[in-house]
């Protein structure tokens, strides 16, 4: 039996319960890992409250899809991975892994590098997989180019700011209010647009020249793309990776006279479950982290005990980084908060 959270209907973070749930041996392609922390994703937020593009199968139903830990056991099939190595479980499959234990597919599983303990290794992939994957894999984003992020302050945001810096780009942050702007220019934010205070349209053309970005990176959609369009040079690309509005998202581009402008939404699933694609990915980021050009930033800990309080936590959306739940006492470690403190 494994501590595993489940929630038996949609509903707030109270709804979150954590059960004794059997776990059964690998089967073909699957390992079996100790769980010693966990990413949280604002997906889980949403596929919890139902608010998903993904929903529940059944009730109850289980969150996770990233992690990290050690390989218990493996099943028939599995190569590369044995019993004891560490690892970091990647986005790529329906999400079942807030638990002491799970089942996963070895296709979702990477080596985590040595030196990076289990809190880093369930706070790093995500980001930089998601940042790589869009702007560089399918954007082709290169030195020089601009790019706009919102929801700058997430995890994903702070690691599009690096990744875009590594390939010689230019990353403008935006954020709603003026409370992270020194957090984000200290990340490597060439510039912060704070949205209450400042015209995104204006300041970006500024910054740019009037050539406007070659690229903009959305987390929010909504009413605000229309804005986040005219914002985009001609040629560029409008990426929509997540949906935080939670409103209607129109299509702009009739609105504002038909520009040479390209947009499309981005999910992680486009990298993680694609082979090359993945390999490549994992190359960039662990290349990253061994330089020092990335690190995983991360917010705040809590234990698995604390579950619904870390879901109150993202809610809130006040954390700068990751917020990372640990399992057992096998995820001790030192790590970057937000503003760069060691927690």
């Amino acid at each position: 039996m494994a501590r595993t959270v489940r929630f038996h209907e949609y509903g707030g973070a109270d709804v979150l319960r954590i059960e004794d749930v059997a776990v059964g041996a690998p089967g073909a392609g699957e390992v079996l890992i100790r769980v010693d922390a966990i990413g949280l994703n604002r997906a889980e937020v949403l596929f919890r409250g139902g608010h998903y593009i993904e929903t529940a199968r059944e009730f109850p139903a289980r969150l996770g899809a990233e992690a990290a830990g050690v390989v218990e056991a493996v099943g028939a099939g599995v190569t590369g991975f044995r019993t004891g190595d560490a690892v970091s479980v990647v986005p790529a499959f329906s999400m079942n892994d807030y638990a002491e234990r799970a089942l996963v597919p070895a296709a979702a599983l990477l080596h985590r590098p040595e030196g990076l303990d289990a809190v880093a290794g369930a706070a790093v992939w995500m980001p930089y997989l998601t940042a790589y994957g869009a702007l560089v894999e399918v954007g082709g984003m290169r030195a020089g180019d601009t790019v706009v992020l919102t929801a700058a302050s997430s995890s994903v945001g702070l690691a599009a700011i690096r990744t875009a810096r590594r390939v010689g780009a230019v990353p403008i942050a935006t954020t709603r209010t003026g409370a992270k702007k020194e957090a984000l220019l200290k990340a490597g934010a060439a510039a912060v647009v704070v949205t209450e205070e400042e015209d995104v349209v204006e300041r970006v053309r500024a910054l740019t020249g009037g050539r406007g970005a070659e690229f903009v990176f959305d987390a929010v959609a909504g009413p605000g793309v229309v804005d986040l369009a005219k914002a985009v040079a001609p040629g560029g690309t409008l990426f929509l990776y997540g949906a935080l509005s939670g409103e209607v998202t129109p299509y702009p581009g009739f609105d504002l006279g038909m520009p040479a402008l390209n947009i499309r939404t981005y999910t992680l699933h486009e990298v993680t479950t694609v082979p090359e694609r993945l390999r490549r990915a994992e190359a960039f980021v662990a290349s990253g982290l061994a330089t020092g050009a990335f690190e995983p930033v991360v917010d705040r800990t809590f234990p698995l005990e604390e579950i619904a309080d870390a879901h109150r936590y993202m809610e809130a959306g006040r954390q700068v980084g990751k917020i990372v739940v640990t399992v057992g006492a096998h995820a001790v470690g030192t790590h970057t908060d937000g503003d760069g403190a060691v927690v």
